[in-house]
């Protein structure tokens, strides 16, 4: 975890839930927030806070510009990756949920879409559309004019509403359908699965290159993926369950294996059906979903 000062009053302190939610929107990475957060805190510390008249504003502003600089070197680290790369799944507090908008902003399927943005481009489609963050300010942040970060936002904008899930889905049915996959899953009826996915349904699995099984293409199809399904928890012989949980503030499943953690799903649903899978079994990407982690805007 990142080193913060312990003064309740400090505003590193007062504003630190959101520093690390505006540095994963960012990276898609628990783990690179917490660098971003701690060589923020190095900077903070080392800043006359006295001369500072809007620390949150302030503090925004050095977290993204840290945030940036992560996201260069990731993507160059991202091209020698094994298999698909998704985000780092969150096991997020009950108020994440109860922020719509937050919620939405965080889903694995969001964050997907938000990796085909530049890095300057996702820094002011994330500090304007999720944090309402003035136009001024992201310029200070991006180094970029106010103007540019105008014409930013708009064709960012443009980028992520053709890609987003096109309907917003009730939390109770999203659930309910999650239930039924989880239902199906432990029970190995093909049928079943078959019922709630939908025909096209795609999976997609990142498992790093580190666990063997995991799929490095996608698969598509509602009985390609069902017997899928079905062929690796009979594999597991019983030892593999299937539990509700939330992901990234959205119903999802966690999977064990003998009680131990090794994958969690994140769904997407359309016409009550489960039309996309991400699931992440790269054992680095699981670490810190065993702790909520309190996330605010």
């Amino acid at each position: 975890m990142a080193s913060t000062p312990r003064a309740d009053d400090d505003p590193f302190v007062v504003h630190r839930n959101l520093l690390f939610t505006v540095a994963y929107e960012l990276l898609g990475s628990a783990a690179d927030a917490e660098d971003v957060l701690q060589e923020s805190w190095i900077r903070w510390s080392s800043v006359d806070q006295s001369e500072v008249s809007a620390p949150r504003a302030y503090l925004v502003r050095i977290v993204t510009r840290q945030a940036l600089n992560h996201l260069r070197t990731a993507a160059r680290r991202r091209e020698e990756y094994v298999g698909e790369w998704l985000p780092e799944p969150l096991l997020t507090t009950p108020d994440v949920a109860e922020d719509i908008e937050l919620a939405e902003s965080l889903s694995i399927a969001m964050l997907t879409v938000l990796e085909t943005l530049g890095p300057v481009e996702r820094a002011v489609f994330v500090l304007r559309e999720v944090f309402d963050v003035p136009y001024d300010e992201i310029a200070d942040a991006v180094g970029r004019s106010s103007a540019a970060v105008r014409q930013i936002a708009h064709r960012a904008k443009g980028h992520v509403s053709a890609r987003r899930p096109r309907m917003r889905v009730v939390r109770s049915e999203h659930e309910e359908v999650v239930e039924r996959l989880v239902t199906a899953l432990n029970e190995g009826d093909l049928q079943g699965l078959m019922d709630v996915l939908a025909p096209d349904v795609v999976s997609v699995a990142d498992g790093g290159g580190k666990v063997r099984g995991a799929a490095r293409r996608a698969i598509v199809g509602a009985d390609r993926l069902a017997r899928a399904l079905v062929g690796g928890m009979a594999k597991a012989g019983g030892a593999a369950v299937a539990s509700l949980t939330t992901v990234n503030g959205e119903p999802g499943i966690r999977m064990e294996l003998d009680g131990r953690l090794v994958g969690v799903v994140s769904i997407t649903i359309a016409d009550g059906r489960v039309s996309r899978l991400y699931v992440i079994v790269n054992p680095d990407k699981l670490v810190r979903f065993e702790e909520r982690m309190p996330l605010s805007r």
